[in-house]
């Protein structure tokens, strides 16, 4: 049984975004944390689940994830799970591996009509100092839109790296100014980790809009 950990939008409901965490931090990691209550506050409500090598670590089994292709029918299960007990448009997405893995299931040819896009945040678009090892594969295979906010110096897609690609016209990029892969910015940076946070679940919440209103 999939277990869920559910942040309720603030005011008018847009969409629910099924997110899953990154390959070594929990749903209930810092990131996840920040990112959901930004996202609830622009009118999305953020429902997170764990993949059972993570769920596994709460019990002291801890372990490596797998190939992110195994995960994909785990993805599959929990978005199941929640569209059997839900009503309205719903997004999915993920975290690093997460928004891989997400990026992946979109790509099947019996997906749920009610999933309308993806939410990529920090797409590792290769494995660090390996930029020859690319994984474009999901993003060229989708059959939803996408959205992807990524940091501008993120080690796994760089913003240089990053527009040098040939990605599919359904894919859309946020760039979060001088971002990591977890978005941060360095400590004499202007910007923020709050504020890209912010701006990425503000970019994620006027995505389920356009994708509503069939603007995309």
């Amino acid at each position: 049984m999939v277990e869920f950990l559910r942040t309720a939008a603030e005011g008018p409901q847009r969409a629910t975004l099924l997110l899953a965490h990154g390959a070594g931090a929990a749903m209930d990691s810092p990131f996840m944390e920040r990112f959901a209550g930004h996202a609830a506050a622009a009118g999305l409500a953020v429902v997170r689940f764990e993949f059972a090598y993570m769920a596994g670590h709460r019990s002291g089994k801890k372990r490596p994830p797998p190939a992110a292709e195994k995960l994909v029918g785990e993805f599959a299960a929990a978005a199941g799970a929640f569209l059997a007990e839900s009503e309205g448009p719903v997004l999915i997405g993920g975290k690093s591996l997460g928004g891989r893995v997400a990026a992946m299931l979109a790509g099947e040819t019996d997906l749920d009509p009610r999933v309308a896009g993806v939410v990529c945040l920090g797409y590792p678009f290769h494995p660090p100092g390996r930029s020859d090892e690319l994984r474009l594969e999901p993003l060229a295979n989708l059959r939803r839109p996408a959205l992807i906010a990524q940091g501008e110096r993120d080690p796994f897609g760089d913003r240089k790296e990053v527009e040098a690609m040939a990605l599919p016209a359904t894919v859309r990029l946020l760039w979060c100014e001088d971002g990591s892969h977890d978005l941060a910015p360095r400590g004499g940076s202007p910007a923020t980790w709050d504020g890209n946070l912010k701006a990425a679940a503000d970019a994620a919440a006027a995505f389920a809009t356009e994708l509503s209103a069939g603007a995309f």
